[in-house]
């Protein structure tokens, strides 16, 4: 990290006599005590616990110097907020190394779009992105801080459970190309209505660079919210940027695009994917790879964890785990992928769905809407898990006869998910296919793990 302490000091407006503090170069910032090591900077945050409790334990694992909001009995930067000299300190940086930024928020394949387009770049440019979920007021600051000092391209995340939170991390990441995968109904209860959610997503042009790249969908909602500074590129059905000639199978994808020739292949599953996929192959082109290392790049694609990835079960059944989130549009576009894979000899199609969360006073409703994308010629047995999607349930008793249906409760009291496991090992043969689709809070790793 080419940081040092004085310029650190001065960056963050210091509220003490810094002088007094060797001007050494620093490794990194941890907010963890536990990960400090020897000549980094220790950032205490408040949380459940305060974090200047830790700063023995910060200097005791080698730690040169911390922020603090208060005085203390070792070398430290003075500041009234160490979160907010954090982030600033994180803006600071990006404009001191001059990287490129790629930002990437959206309802649902936000991840994926993130990891396909770092995955593109990276054939071309040093290329760093966020790591793991870090797409917050904490982890963004903490990506941009921790890239390695060569990188050129730099793609992060942006999430959001309240409007204002994309506002801030765009001020802070000040993005050259902006991408919104998806408006849809993911933490509908804190926002009351897509429209909002809509407006949320656009904030991300608020820190953007004038004649930035901004690419979104084409969905009448965020017109209201489009810049007039800013290039704008729609894609979807009825735009020059769309997917064509798609065609599904078990575990890949191929299609074609109108800028790129020939065909390409995609190692996952979902038709969405695709255009997750499109999307990461336009930034790439607009900034010079060539469409030979877009091809190869996504023909080798590897996604982060439990995102539409195929894992084997213990007697060999094929499991198909969506399990890191859940939102209506996401739980109907993997059941539509899901139903369109022909049945293994012999075998059953079996989905496991838990409730999606956040959703608010629609919640209900959204459930119940899910019906739409279970059908019993194409889906064997269906199982539910949790108390939200119960009314979801009921529906089914509709479609599905009542040995090809169960709900297992989940509430403060009671907890079916080792019902669940039970009922899984005892019914799945090895030629099966078995979908999990649910909310992270859900836990159905723990099944997934288990079977």
């Amino acid at each position: 990290m080419k940081l040092k302490i004085h310029e650190i000091a001065q960056v963050v407006g210091a509220k003490n006599d810094i002088s007094q503090l060797k001007d050494s170069l620093i490794n990194n910032i941890e907010f963890d005590s536990r990960l400090i090591k020897e000549g980094d900077l220790f950032l205490p945050l408040k949380g459940n616990r305060d974090g200047h409790d830790f700063i023995p334990i910060a200097f005791q694992n080698g730690a040169l110097a911390t922020f603090s909001e208060k005085e203390v009995d070792y070398p430290h930067i003075l500041v009234s907020d160490t979160l907010l000299a954090f982030q600033e300190l994180a803006k600071y940086y990006l404009e001191k190394m001059t990287v490129s930024v790629i930002a990437v928020t959206g309802s649902n394949g936000k991840t994926t779009t993130k990891d396909m387009i770092a995955t593109v770049l990276e054939s071309t440019y040093k290329t760093y992105k966020t790591q793991g979920n870090y797409n917050n007021e904490i982890g963004l600051p903490y990506t941009i801080l921790h890239m390695p000092d060569t990188t050129e391209k730099l793609v992060l995340e942006m999430g959001q459970d309240h409007l204002g939170d994309i506002h801030l991390l765009s001020q802070i990441a000040k993005p050259d190309i902006s991408v919104v995968t998806l408006i849809g109904e993911a933490h509908l209860a804190f926002f009351g209505s897509r429209d909002k959610i809509a407006e949320g997503k656009l904030q991300i042009v608020d820190g953007m660079k004038d004649n930035g790249l901004l690419i979104v969908p084409n969905d009448p909602l965020i017109k209201p919210f489009i810049p007039n500074n800013q290039e704008i590129i729609f894609f979807g059905e009825e735009t020059p940027l769309t997917v064509h000639h798609l065609k599904e199978y078990k575990d890949y994808l191929t299609f074609s695009l109108d800028f790129i020739d020939g065909d390409i292949y995609l190692p996952v599953t979902g038709k969405y994917n695709a255009t997750n996929a499109m999307i990461a192959a336009y930034v790439a082109k607009r900034l010079g790879v060539l469409q030979e290392n877009i091809k190869s790049s996504l023909k080798n694609l590897v996604l982060t964890k439990n995102r539409t990835q195929w894992k084997k079960a213990k007697n060999g059944a094929d499991i198909l785990s969506d399990i890191y989130n859940a939102n209506p549009t996401a739980m109907h576009l993997i059941l539509e992928t899901f139903s369109s894979l022909p049945n293994q000899k012999n075998g059953k199609k079996i989905a496991v769905l838990a409730d999606m969360k956040e959703l608010g006073e629609a919640s209900k409703k959204m459930h119940e809407a899910i019906i739409t994308s279970l059908n019993p010629d194409q889906i064997d047995v269906v199982y539910f898990y949790g108390e939200d999607i119960y009314p979801l349930y009921q529906l089914a008793k509709e479609k599905f006869s009542t040995e090809k249906l169960a709900f297992f409760k989940k509430d403060n009291t009671v907890d079916d998910i080792s019902q669940l496991i039970k009922r899984l090992q005892d019914i799945i043969e090895p030629q099966d296919q078995i979908l999990f689709k649910g909310s992270n809070s859900m836990n159905l790793e723990k099944v997934v793990d288990r079977i």
